[in-house]
Parts: structure tokens; sequence; C-alpha cells
């Protein structure tokens, strides 16, 4: 991503009925880390029916070490790695949450955003409730807990009725001292995928995480579809019929690994197939293309084999630097990508150049790349993005900034182009994002401004008050 300025919503992980689940948790949130560098958690259940957590502020590899995984025994674990969106950060707001109740204890995770958040909490805080942190996720906690009536009933119902309650993105997981609850929302905007492992079953927001730990893919979770796991195997119930498969456009474009498939699509294959369609509505005059690492190299691959030109490593990046959306300031993410990318001089010097990348949100950074290339000796710049333009907020857990800082929404092509300082610059179609995932549908709320559910508060207030 050009500009770095979009920021994910995290990522889930659980596994039930397989020996020292918590070190496979570990393993499957290190492949998981792309989706939030702020914290982490595992909670984990015992033999003796315990609930133990061990949660951080900081990477996977930060947070847990040999020692304290050990402590996390059991057959049973749901793990979190955290961006923080709704509530912001700090070590209160990091996930899984861990309820203590009379009727038995339980954890939650979740991935997402839920837009009738702020109704919720109020009507919740109304009625006595009290909260331990400021994140949206918990609400779910008091929803499932909020009639002592529903205490005597299976704990399906109350979940149930809970998710009928919340409106957004999420993919929530909820342990209990039996089972696992894997939840998907009724529009499918985040991704949830079952698998299994021995006798054993692991949900997780990406398949890449199975892939590590020697899982093999079941299927995805079904929006609106609670799946319940547990010693009677898979069980599969809808909270509502009311669904769509509405995938975040963006899951596709820059957030998930390119080793992950979504709802049947390889998300490299998705990425290369608009690189294809990208020469195909926007060729270039040039003698190369160049990708921006990481998320922009395959839809680079696709351009160079549609267009003939050869593909080339005329940037590299530093290992060693997070990425740089993950900062929580512009300036420390400009100073980010000075460290992080590097021009290869011999190859982009004298040069015509196609960069390709996947987005543009704040454009900072985009010119910022220009200006690399031009200082290595590049003659032209040509800068291709395999999205359409970026011109409205995303209220589902993609800390997507206000409409004042998207370049794309005041700005007209040719304004962009001249801020960025490249000889041309073109858009991929939103219909070409249809097209390279084969499917009818997708959320292309930040493309669009149409949005596949209510928002609940008006979109310019909500700028004003600094939410979104």
């Amino acid at each position: 991503m050009t500009d770095r300025g979009l920021n994910e919503e995290c990522g889930v992980f659980g596994i039930w009925g397989v020996p020292d689940a918590a070190n496979l948790t570990y393993y499957a949130l290190h492949a998981l880390q792309h989706r939030g560098q702020e914290g982490c958690g595992i909670v984990a259940l015992s033999p003796e029916g315990k609930m133990k957590r061990i949660k951080g502020e900081g990477l996977v590899t930060e947070v847990f070490d040999g020692q304290n995984l050990s402590s996390l025994s059991g057959n049973m674990a749901i793990g979190h790695v955290r961006y923080s969106t709704t509530g912001g950060g700090g070590i209160e707001n990091v996930q899984p949450f861990l309820f203590r109740h009379h009727t038995g204890d339980f954890a939650l995770a979740h991935n997402g955003n839920l837009v009738n958040y702020s109704l919720l909490r109020k009507a919740l805080e109304d009625k006595g409730s009290l909260f331990q942190s400021s994140s949206d996720s918990e609400v779910l906690a008091h929803l499932i807990k909020k009639e002592s009536a529903e205490a005597r009933r299976p704990r399906i119902f109350s979940i149930e009725n809970a998710l009928n309650e919340v409106d957004g993105a999420f993919a929530f997981l909820i342990m209990t001292a039996n089972r696992i609850y894997a939840c998907r929302d009724r529009y499918g905007l985040r991704p949830l995928a079952l698998g299994r492992i021995g006798n054993g079953y692991v949900v997780s927001s990406e398949t890449c995480a199975f892939h590590v730990i020697g899982a093999e893919y079941i299927r995805d979770v079904e929006p609106g579809e609670i799946i319940t796991i547990d010693h009677h195997g898979i069980r599969s119930r809808k909270y509502t019929e009311d669904c769509s498969h509405h995938m975040c456009a963006m899951e596709y474009i820059y957030f998930a690994r390119p080793d992950s498939d979504i709802e049947g699509c390889n998300v490299h294959s998705f990425r290369k197939e608009a690189g294809r369609l990208l020469y195909q509505e926007a060729p270039a005059d040039a003698d190369i293309v160049v990708g921006v690492p990481d998320s922009s190299l395959s839809a680079a691959m696709g351009y160079s084999e549609a267009s003939g030109l050869p593909y080339e490593m005329g940037l590299v990046k530093n290992r060693y630097i997070g990425r740089t959306f993950i900062q929580p300031s512009q300036a420390l993410r400009e100073k980010g990508v000075r460290m992080k990318l590097s021009a290869v001089v011999s190859i982009v010097k004298d040069k015509r150049i196609v960069l390709i990348d996947d987005s543009v949100v704040r454009g900072t950074t985009s010119k910022r790349i220009v200006q690399i290339l031009r200082e290595a000796g590049a003659r032209e710049v040509h800068l291709r993005i395999a999205s359409p333009q970026i011109i409205s907020p995303c209220f589902y857990g993609v800390d997507m900034s206000t409409y004042e800082e998207l370049m794309c929404a005041h700005k007209t092509l040719d304004e962009v182009q001249k801020t960025i300082g490249a000889d041309s610059i073109a858009f991929l179609s939103r219909e070409a994002l249809f097209k390279a995932g084969k499917r009818p549908e997708l959320c292309l709320a930040c493309f669009t401004g149409k949005y596949p559910t209510k928002l609940y508060q008006p979109v310019d207030q909500a700028n004003k008050d600094g939410k979104f």
C-alpha cells in the first residue's frame, strides 16, 4: 500500500481437541501477525477445567516465551492478534477477553467492528453493565449474559440472541469449558475458515495459519452461521437467514497473506489477475515493471505477464522493519518508509518504470516512493494502482481515516498525479475486482461510499467526533 494508511482489524484463531493447544495457537498467531502488531493473547483451558490467559502489548514473539507458554496447558485454546480500532490501544483492550461468571467462565476474541456499538453500550450501561475495556468486542459478552432467565438454557440460545442484536463486521470466537463457538457476521464482511488437525479442529481468520501447524482446510464459516466445536464434532446453526457474501475487497487487495484462500479464491491469484486486468485497462509505455513490496508483488507479476514487460526487483524491503501502516502517526509512517524501502539503482537507472501498488490512501508515501525511484535515476515513473480510488472511510474494522485524509476523496485524478509526482497514474476499475475474484458480491464501500449495513451515526458526525 503506497501510503500504508490502512490498518487491519485483527486476527483470531481457535483450536479444540489437540494436545498442547496453546503452543499451536502461538505458531498460528505468528502466521497471522500481519493482521495486527499492537498486542496479542491466548486463553487456554487446563485439564482441570480452568481458563488461563496470557496477553500483552507487542508482537507474538515479544509477548510469549517458552516459560509462559508452558503454563498454558490443555487441548483447547483461542488466540488473538490486535490492531486497535474501536476503543483504541492499551493493555485493557488486548484480547482474548476472559469473563468470570457463576454459570461458567468464557473467553472471547473478535475480528471486525460493530457499527451499533455506541448504542448497545449505552443501553447496557443504563441497565447496570460495567465494562472493563473501551473495545466494542466486550459488548457481545454483556449481551450474552444480559438476561438471568437465559442462564438455565443452553448457551447457544444466548449467543444467537446476542448476535442478532449486534450489527457490523465480525468473526467471533467464544470459548467455554467444553466447546468453541465460531460466529461470522451476516454480511460475510470478515473472513473465518474451519480446519481439521488430527482428531481436533481449528478456526482461523486466514488459512495461512493452517499451513503452519499442519491443519487441513475444511470450509469457510458461512455468513450468519454459528459453528459449535466440541466432543460431538462440528455442528452448524444459522442465527439469521438474511445473509450475503460481501467480503471486504481489501482482504484480497492488501490485508490477507498471499498464501491464504478466502471463500474459495487464493489471494495471490486474485492479485495477479487484478494486475493483468490493470494492464488491459491502463497500459503504459515503459521498460520494466516494479512492484512495491510485499502486497503489490503479485499484481506486478500479473501486469508484467500481460504486458510482456520484464518484472524487476527495483525496490528492496528491509525485513527488519515492521509494516509501516502500524505506526501510530503519519510522521513515524514516513520515517518508516525511508528506512524500509530502497531502490536498486543499477536496475532502475535510466529506465521508464511502471510502478505497481495496491492502493492509495493518504498518498504521502506514494510521493516518497516515486521520489526514491527518481533519486535512483529512473527516467519516468508511471504509477498503476491495483484497486479503485479510495473515497470513503470504512466502518467495519479497518482504520480508514477521515474523508479529509483520503487523497482521492477530494482530489481529481490529475491533482493526485501532480501531488504524488508520477508521470502518469491510473487505478483499477471496480468491475475488475469482481472479475479477479470470479464472484458477484464484494464490499466496495471504501471505493463507492455505499455501505452494506446501517451506520447508526451520521458519517459527518462520525468524522467530527474523530471516530472514523
